[in-house]
């Protein structure tokens, strides 16, 4: 299965969950390595839009293409199967103790789960820690440029 990721320059190769362990995320606490891919490029694109200022164009960005093994049975949340509020931000302590369950039951090296972004997309949690994450490979790394519109307000 092919995965993706945007990230800064210098981060571009490390596909450790070290950013998410120290900042935590809408599916892992703080302290939890996880990595956070997408199933499309969009998706990323939007990930990154959401926490960017409105005329902040993100510079030094590149997509990250990254296989990951492609398992018979997949673990996936499905939005029906989470509570009401679980797209609220901050961040409900719900969705962090289910990304951090997957983590340390450490069964599968990863999870699909609803973007609370674009609906019907999902995000793909990596676990570093899993014994099969020497399967995971990035394919391609290449230079990302934001069109500078989406990050315009509108004057009407």
């Amino acid at each position: 299965m092919i995965v993706f990721r945007l990230a800064h320059k210098k981060y571009a190769n490390d596909l450790s969950g070290t950013g998410a362990e120290i900042t935590g995320g809408r599916w892992n606490f703080k302290g939890t390595r996880v990595l956070y891919t997408a199933d499309s490029r969009a998706l990323c694109m939007a990930e990154i839009m959401v926490h960017t200022r409105i005329g902040i164009i993100p510079k030094d960005y590149f997509l990250i293409t990254i296989e990951i093994p492609d398992y018979p049975e997949i673990i996936r949340l499905e939005q029906k199967d989470l509570p009401e509020a679980w797209r609220r931000f901050p961040y409900s302590k719900l969705t962090q103790e289910s990304g951090n369950e997957f983590i340390v039951k450490n069964e599968a090296l990863y999870t699909m789960v609803p973007s609370a972004i674009v609906q019907g997309d999902y995000n793909i949690l990596i676990n570093p820690s899993h014994h099969d994450f020497e399967l995971v490979k990035i394919n391609k790394t290449e230079k990302f440029d934001f069109d500078e519109r989406l990050f315009k307000s509108v004057k009407l």
